[in-house]
């Protein structure tokens, strides 16, 4: 072990004459610790929410979405989507006519886009259909036109929405649309009675409080959109490369088309996910900032009480470079021993964590309960923070004790 680091190992752990430089040095220890700790937590929990929350956007939307200018809705869209199929990097495609509507059962409602699908296609760029909670899709796919079946088709909607106008697999609900009938008194509203064959639960309050799904053909009916579609949804390969695939979308489909991709939809959100980030990482920094001052005043403290230790090695040739040093590492080793300390508890927090989720209200949150995805490199960045914080904080008291004269110090010995 080299001196200087022996001489400051030395002086953490020996006994103080002043208990207060003790006490205050294991302030400063705990202080790194809970700082450290808290960051990690913190990242986490922001890493996580941006990673759930695009996870839950990515699988249950389309990557891409090609629809018209005029927003007049797709005629030829069986031989667009076929040919749009083989466009490089689209991995599948579907297409889909979709409206604002309000879904009623009884004196209870809840506003939903009801999406009119083809669900083998669907199942291609949307995973919702495969988080039923109870009920089936099956019916979605069936042909038949039988009297029962053609006067309450079938839907599937999300658990939110269920819960709300409080409908169960069975249940018959009043669909109601704003695409209304022309008659001799004014505009009417269209309705159609439909069964709820399944629910489905996302974990995404968005999709499972807004969103339903029946067959395209009884879309197209209430609707008032014969053979039309208004959108038609890609999946490709690299979802983060979703707007250069958008562009060569735009350009095979030709005039009077445009796309939209996932990452243009949702980059208000995922901006202030990233600002919230930033901000919980300075706010939470301050602590790693409280704990470097404790470690000022244990130094400052530790140079006044070691004065004439300080003198009689430097009557011994220990250069003013040396003891400098000497106080240097006595604080980076306090801030050391607390980083590492922080890290694990941090990391066990995390573990923990992610084991046994806190639930959350998905009203407010938009998930239901909150993730924690802990990365190595956030460990990296809250050591390097932490560390550098506390050496600034050693500056001036390794300096200081440097300056002490040793005939001052040992005047009257």
């Amino acid at each position: 072990m080299r001196f200087e680091l022996f001489v400051a190992a030395r002086y953490l752990r020996a006994k103080r004459r002043q208990a207060v430089v003790g006490v205050i040095t294991i302030i400063s220890i705990v202080g790194v610790t809970v700082g450290v700790a808290s960051l990690i937590v913190a990242l986490a929990i922001t890493n996580g929410m941006r990673l759930d929350l695009q996870n839950s956007l990515v699988n249950s939307t389309a990557h891409v979405q090609l629809m018209r200018v005029q927003n007049d809705g797709i005629k030829d869209w069986r031989a667009l989507t076929e040919k749009l199929r083989h466009t490089p990097h689209v991995t599948a495609a579907a297409a889909a006519l979709y409206d604002p509507v309000l879904v009623s059962r009884g004196a209870l409602s809840g506003g939903a886009m009801l999406k009119g699908i083809v669900p083998s296609e669907e199942r291609t760029v949307s995973d919702l259909l495969t988080k039923l909670v109870s009920g089936s899709a099956a019916a979605l796919s069936e042909d038949s036109d039988d009297s029962a079946e053609a006067a309450t088709p079938p839907v599937v909607i999300g658990s939110d929405l269920a819960d709300t106008i409080d409908a169960k697999v069975g249940s018959t609900v009043n669909v109601i649309s704003p695409q209304g009938e022309l008659t001799p008194y004014g505009l009417m509203p269209k309705y159609r009675r439909f069964r709820v064959v399944g629910i489905f639960h996302s974990g995404f309050y968005q999709y499972d409080s807004g969103y339903g799904f029946i067959r395209l053909k009884d879309a197209q009916t209430l609707f008032g959109e014969p053979d039309l579609v208004s959108v038609i949804s890609f999946n490709v390969d690299d979802l983060y490369h979703a707007d250069r695939v958008g562009k060569a979308i735009e350009g095979q489909a030709g005039p009077g088309f445009l796309t939209t991709n996932w990452m243009e939809q949702n980059r208000t959100l995922f901006r202030a996910l990233r600002l919230e980030q930033v901000g919980t990482f300075i706010v939470i920094g301050l602590i790693v900032c409280v704990a470097a001052l404790n470690i000022l005043i244990a130094l400052i403290m530790m140079v006044m009480e070691k004065t004439k230790d300080i003198a009689v090695l430097m009557s011994m040739g220990v250069s003013a470079g040396q003891i400098r040093r000497i106080f240097l590492l006595q604080g980076v080793l306090i801030s050391v021993i607390g980083t590492v300390l922080g890290l694990a508890l941090g990391y066990l927090l995390t573990f923990l964590g992610a084991r046994y989720p806190l639930h959350l209200s998905a009203e407010v949150y938009s998930i239901d309960y909150l993730p924690f995805a802990p990365t190595v490199m956030d460990g990296i960045m809250v050591t390097l923070v932490s560390l550098g914080v506390s050496l600034l904080a050693t500056l001036y008291p390794s300096s200081a004790a440097a300056k002490v004269l040793p005939a001052e110090a040992l005047r009257y010995e």
